[in-house]
């Protein structure tokens, strides 16, 4: 478990040590590896409450933010502590007490005001740029409409609000963690640093290994939408796999943006092509039919057993159909089931929180961008999404604007799709190389950090590789749509709701067994714990306020019952589709060519 790498107990009273105390040295943070087992709870709350102190102290004498710097996040500033701190000399001629936990000789040299402006220099991004980057994370209303055709008004507007609610909370628990976790000396960089400060190494491996993974998959997954959105623009006259490698190549290019800072600009770029997105294909849907064509694989009638949405013997299509509950169906549970897991899926992004928190020049201010983000999100989702349905009912598209009938708006709408769908891609794969640099080229192979010129140079080259693997392992997957499901089950949900809770319990139950004992010292390193073990984390459960621990156990369950559901779904849903004839992204005909 994350605190209990060592076992403290309590000393006797008048400072004096007993033989069951472990007394480690005072080792300077710059002193310890990347990853130390022995940096207690204890220590990385004592440098958190430092830093959350000062940068409160500067955010005091900042002017406030005006209108403008809201909807155009101009550049940040990363912030630096000029001048020679008193204890500089000291730092580099007293070399750690424990030699076998010095990293490099190199480290010794460093002082601590050089240590912490390293980790300042990456903190650079505003609240208004975070606000973007959550969004054009989450935002996707476009399967909104599909997911209440499945599951009707009651059920779906219900959920939709459930999920964007706890999707919410595991945005406040991870910010809640993060402020008391992360500091200067010790910089949280990831997802993975967060489970490891609180659970160990063995949740940080598990958390970096899903993270990479989805975010590789995502990435692919938007080159090949894009793809698709080509070849039917291009009425499948241009060879499909060049539709795809087109949005690989530009990758190479916009990939290079190294900070989210810097992506804050795209970021709202993409928000106001997804609202474009949503007014245009709003307009035509009230004063058009729906595509019945793409309504027989694609829409919410399909999902249910397809009999509400195949023609009559005359030729003509039934009726668009409304329904306060689940609709009836030849294939209810399922479909119903991979609507729910869509509206799951919605308020998915959790997976780039700490990132965005990272980066923030104050990441106190998450979490007014994060309830924004999620409160704007929402009124899409339910003001789209009702408008669909209402229009199309069992004819709304997985893919709202794919179902709009006049194929002139279909290709405005495709091609607006496309630009927003790189800026994502970008957004992915921007954080996908970092969880891959910061635990593999700087853990294992003693990279360059990216500030540096090396690290630079290294991230220009990672960045093209990381895009072809991505593209080449989304192009070579048959029905790789049907595969992105059960990851999205496996990880997604993971992300958003299961960790998030079981995070903040293991928190909140070392932050309890705590009470009463003496605080970090910093001068001799020593943390004091009366007792330690499953005695330690019972008593810390059972502590005042045990019933939002039981919360969050419980929450912790259920999250992991809901993706276990979603796997399932997919999982059917895939065995259906390789029934039939599959091809990949490896050739000139376009899955959607019929």
């Amino acid at each position: 478990m994350g605190s209990e790498k060592e076992d403290y107990s309590s000393g006797p009273e008048d400072g004096s040590t007993s033989p069951n105390v472990v007394l480690p040295a005072a080792i300077k943070p710059q002193h310890r590896p990347l990853h130390d087992a022995t940096v207690t709870l204890e220590e990385y709350m004592y440098y958190a409450e430092k830093t959350r102190a000062e940068e409160d102290a500067v955010a005091a004498t900042k002017p406030p933010t005006t209108f403008m710097e809201l909807i155009f996040p101009s550049k940040g500033t990363a912030r630096r502590i000029e001048g020679v701190q008193p204890n500089e000399k000291e730092a580099k001629e007293n070399p750690p007490a424990h030699a076998d936990q010095a990293p490099s000789s190199d480290k010794l040299q460093i002082t601590d005001l050089e240590w912490t402006n390293a980790s300042r220099a990456l903190r650079s991004a505003s609240a208004a740029a975070c606000f973007y980057l959550i969004t054009t994370d989450i935002l996707g209303p476009f399967g909104v409409g599909f997911s209440i055709g499945t599951m009707g008004w009651g059920e779906g507007i219900g959920l939709f609000t459930l999920f964007g609610l706890c999707a919410g909370f595991s945005g406040y628990l991870l910010w809640k963690v993060f402020l008391d976790v992360d500091s200067y000396e010790f910089p949280t960089k990831n997802y993975g640093d967060l489970g490891y400060r609180i659970w160990g190494p063995w949740l940080r491996y598990t958390i970096n290994f899903l993270q990479a993974l989805q975010l590789m998959i995502s990435v692919g997954i938007l080159v090949i939408s894009n793809g698709l959105s080509i070849s039917q623009v291009s009425k499948f006259r241009l060879c499909y796999v060049v539709c795809c490698l087109i949005w690989a190549v530009v990758g190479f290019f916009l990939g290079q943006i190294r900070t989210l800072n810097k992506l804050g600009f795209l970021a709202n770029f993409a928000v106001v092509l997804n609202l474009m997105i949503m007014f245009i294909s709003m307009g035509v849907m009230a004063h058009s039919e729906p595509n019945y064509g793409a309504a027989q694989s694609g829409s919410a009638g399909a999902a249910l057993g397809g009999q509400s949405v195949a023609p009559f013997a005359n030729g003509t299509y039934p009726p668009v159909e409304r329904h306060g509950g689940i609709p009836p169906s030849t294939n209810g549970f399922i479909g119903s089931i991979n609507g729910l897991m869509n509206g799951v899926y919605a308020y998915g992004g959790a997976q780039l929180f700490v990132e965005f928190m990272a980066e923030l020049q104050r990441p106190r201010d998450f979490l007014k961008a994060m309830w924004g983000a999620q409160f704007f999100i929402y009124a899409c989702y339910m003001s789209y999404g009702s408008f669909v349905y209402y229009y199309q009912g069992q004819y709304a598209n997985q893919l709202a604007y794919q179902g709009l009938s006049p194929y002139a708006w279909q290709t405005v709408c495709n091609m607006l799709a496309v630009l927003s769908g790189i800026i994502a891609a970008t957004l992915y794969g921007n954080i996908g190389i970092k969880v891959i640099y910061n635990n593999v080229f700087m853990e294992i192979f003693r990279a360059p950090p990216l500030t540096t010129t090396g690290g630079k140079i290294l991230w220009a080259v990672t960045v093209p590789i990381y895009w072809t693997i991505a593209f080449i392992i989304a192009a070579s997957i048959p029905d790789f749509f049907g595969l992105t499901s059960v990851i999205a089950a496996v990880c997604l949900v993971q992300f958003t709701y299961t960790f998030p809770a079981f995070i903040g319990l293991g928190y909140f139950i070392q932050k309890n067994a705590m009470q009463g004992e003496e605080a970090f010292n910093p001068a001799t390193g020593v943390v004091y714990r009366r007792d330690s073990g499953i005695k330690r984390w019972v008593r810390g459960f059972f502590a005042k306020f045990w019933y939002i621990n039981a919360m969050l156990l419980i929450y912790t369950l259920g999250s992991m019952a809901l993706s276990g559901l979603g796997a399932y779904a997919a999982i059917e849903g895939l065995m259906a589709a390789f029934k039939s004839p599959q091809i990949n992204t490896f050739t000139c005909k376009s899955p959607l060519e019929g």
